[in-house]
């Protein structure tokens, strides 16, 4: 029998590798013969560097870039030799994560860093980039990575405009000649699981702006620069489309990786599932096991179980879904291939020790499900 290790991390317990681990030492525990695929998954989120680079044999990259304040921190992305691409999350530079709570600041908070990112992996040799954007603290429109990689932005008398989403108000110019020509060369992928265009009542700032700590007015400042940045960038390109899905993710970097950067952008599972090479994976498995740390109703939303449940069914193979909480709505998912959700934590047991026991508590799941296929 061949069973497909498809996880997502279980947050707060294990990561994507370690759910892989946990998963085959339960499958080998019953069946000792089984053919156990492990391949980590990830949705663009957090875990996506460390799926890739588990998958493909990679390496973590350490480097210092600026974060959200443009304060020095230390950032990681992951790099594959063999195939010379990079796989970066903007979280690692630009992630809300990274600025406490009484410091953060969405309209001047920037994406520099993630330029800095980028530019460390074209300086190692990249040829293909993978961009996870989930988790921004930013709203500037992509802007401060564009700043990084070469491009100048300036008001009507010809001043360079000061970090930050807010300023975009008084955009005039966009100089991209100064854009590293080593971008036109390169291939990025984006990886996300946000569908909003730049603006509008479902875009960036709208949102998810307020989820930064953007106030009603700061919210209406936010979404004008960033029409008037969509209007600028309309007339430098010779033509933009602000309402393309994922345009507004991570505060509108999505548009400038598409718009300046030529970017492919994809749902985030998809676009990991085939850097990984999952569908290869699948290929003549009887069973895949997916899972992450919490299923419900929204898990079709395009979080990594679902993802990975659509794949599988087009292949023929069967799916089922491991999570460290079932949400009574999580039945959902039944209709759409998955034949079964399995809570690897008993009800009531304590949040704390849910999270301490996870691998245990996984491997002793999966092997109760290997029991009953050859039962």
């Amino acid at each position: 029998m061949k069973i497909v290790l498809a996880p997502d991390s279980f947050k707060e317990s294990m990561s994507a590798t370690q759910a892989v681990a946990a998963m085959r030492d339960g499958v080998l525990s019953v069946m000792p013969d089984a053919e156990c695929v492990g391949v980590p998954m990830a949705d663009g989120g957090e875990g996506t560097v460390d799926a890739v680079v588990e998958a493909l044999h990679g390496q973590h990259v350490d480097v210092e870039v600026s974060d959200p304040r443009g304060r020095p921190v230390a950032a990681q992305y992951g790099y594959v030799p063999l195939r010379q691409l990079a796989v970066i999350e903007m979280a690692a530079a630009a992630g809300l994560e990274l600025v406490a709570p009484g410091q953060r600041d969405v309209l001047r908070s920037s994406t520099f860093g993630v330029g800095q990112l980028i530019l460390s992996a074209l300086n190692r040799g990249a040829e293909e980039i993978l961009i996870g954007i989930g988790g921004s603290a930013t709203n500037d429109g992509g802007t401060g990575m564009l700043t990084a990689l070469g491009a100048v932005f300036t008001d009507a008398g010809g001043k360079v405009l000061p970090p930050g989403g807010a300023a975009l108000q008084r955009l005039d110019r966009i100089d991209v000649s100064g854009l590293d020509p080593r971008l036109r060369e390169v291939r990025i992928h984006v990886a996300s699981d946000v569908t909003a265009p730049l603006l509008g009542p479902t875009g960036a700032s709208a949102v998810f702006g307020p989820q930064k700590g953007a106030t009603a007015a700061d919210v209406d400042l936010l979404e004008a620069a960033l029409s008037r940045l969509a209007a600028v960038a309309s007339t430098t390109l010779g033509g933009v489309n602000p309402d393309h899905p994922g345009a507004g993710a991570a505060g509108g970097l999505g548009f400038a990786l598409v718009e300046f950067l030529g970017a492919q952008s994809k749902p985030g599972v998809e676009e990991v599932a085939q850097t990984v090479g999952l569908e290869r994976a699948l290929r003549d498995a009887d069973w895949v096991f997916t899972g992450e740390g919490s299923v419900d109703a929204q898990t079709v939303m395009g979080k990594t179980p679902f993802g990975v449940a659509q794949l599988a069914v087009r292949h023929g193979t069967r799916v089922i879904i491991f999570a460290g909480r079932v949400g009574p709505d999580a039945s959902v998912l039944l209709d759409h291939g998955v034949e079964r959700l399995v809570a690897i934590t008993a009800e009531g047991t304590p949040l704390e020790q849910a999270l301490r026991d996870g691998a245990e508590s996984l491997t002793r799941a999966t092997a109760e499900v290997c029991r009953d296929l050859v039962s």
